[in-house]
């Protein structure tokens, strides 16, 4: 009998911790172990007790960050940048946040490790990344780590079993359905879906009675805080999940898919990051690479099952996004037509469109 965690619980501990900005110790196969602490959580005596280890610490970015900042990216998707001997938390936050890049340009010069393993680094940000954090992530190579962790009540992150994990989906499990009586169509019903990493839950909206033998009018929609709940005119999201709603609910029947990726998977509070920036001049692809994230940060698979599971084999997918039709196609469900949905134009988002259908393909 044990009640201790298992990786997929430690997992979910750890983006706990680094969200509240307490450190975990990321060790390795080959014997290498790291302390792995937030950047845009750190506060400065943690920052202090860091430097107090001794060894080198460095902060590791992203590629698209570190591209932004004219600094190497010697590890392929990440950079190691070497902390100075006087660096304190405004410049952690500094190099992290691009908030001020254009106040204050000057951040360098900036020095790349080069040598070495970087495979922890590149684990510490992409779990820093699935925090819904900025992707950054301050490292500093330890030795005794198990000792350490349990001197200080860490949470110790084996990589072998953790970077399957993280490349992947978490599997999805029902928790309810119940009726739900809507505007569009009295005939709905509710389906929540809670994933195993203990991530959000993500829904699916039912209209009518589908035919699990025959496609099914299907849509995937990222929740929008703003687009959706606000009616914010700088995106056409809200349009689209009452458009897709309207027309399921003329057809008689239809689901929905309603999935918790705010800002294309980069979390809202990093959404509003990006329209800061935005703001500054920047577009929407440029903001989130000089956030440090890519393009769209999505999983649209997570979709794809919830469908199956539904008993969904083949869809008419309402959607302007191709990468949808193939992320549906590649994950075992049959897209028998891309049914558009042209709505929400505005004078404040036409130029937001016109990204969308220049940089990421959209068919606008």
């Amino acid at each position: 009998m044990s009640f201790a965690p298992d990786i997929t619980e430690l997992l979910a501990r750890a983006r706990s911790d680094l969200r509240m900005g307490v450190p975990v110790v990321l060790v390795g196969t080959d014997g290498q172990a790291v302390l792995a602490m937030a950047a845009e959580t750190a506060d400065a005596q943690r920052l202090a007790d860091l430097r107090a280890l001794g060894g080198t610490a460095v902060l590791a970015i992203t590629a698209r960050r570190a591209e932004t900042l004219k600094a190497r990216a010697y590890d392929g998707e990440i950079a190691r940048i070497v902390l100075p001997p006087d660096a304190g938390l405004p410049w952690v936050l500094g190099v992290a946040d691009p908030a001020d890049d254009l106040k204050s340009p000057m951040k360098g010069p900036l020095i790349a490790q080069r040598d070495g393993n970087a495979a922890l680094h590149r684990m510490a940000v992409d779990l820093v990344k699935t925090a819904r954090l900025l992707p950054a992530a301050l490292i500093l190579e330890l030795s005794q780590a198990a000792d350490f962790a349990s001197k200080n009540s860490l949470t110790v992150v084996p990589a072998i079993l953790a970077k399957p994990l993280l490349a992947r989906s978490s599997p999805l499990h029902p928790v309810v359905s119940a009726r739900l009586p809507m505007d569009v169509s009295e005939a709905g019903r509710l389906h929540i879906y809670r994933p195993e990493d203990g991530g959000e839950e993500h829904y699916a909206i039912e209209i009518g009675r589908p035919d699990r033998t025959k496609p099914v009018l299907a849509r995937l929609h990222s929740a929008c805080f703003t687009g959706d709940l606000m009616g914010s005119l700088k995106c056409d999201c809200g349009p689209q999940l009452r458009g897709a709603l309207a027309q399921m609910g003329a057809e008689g029947a239809g689901v929905l898919l309603y999935l918790n990726q705010e800002g294309r998977g980069i979390g809202l509070a990093n959404k509003m990051r990006a329209y800061s920036l935005q703001d500054q001049g920047f577009d929407t692809v440029e903001a989130n690479h000089r956030l440090g994230f890519e393009d769209d940060e999505r999983d649209f698979r997570i979709g794809a099952n919830i469908l199956k599971s539904m008993g969904f084999s083949s869809v008419r997918l309402l959607t302007n996004n191709p990468a949808k039709v193939t992320t549906m196609e590649n994950t075992g469900i049959k897209v028998v037509e891309r049914v558009p949905l042209k709505v929400g134009q505005t004078a404040q988002n036409r130029n937001y469109l016109a990204t969308k259908a220049a940089k990421s393909g959209h068919i606008l």
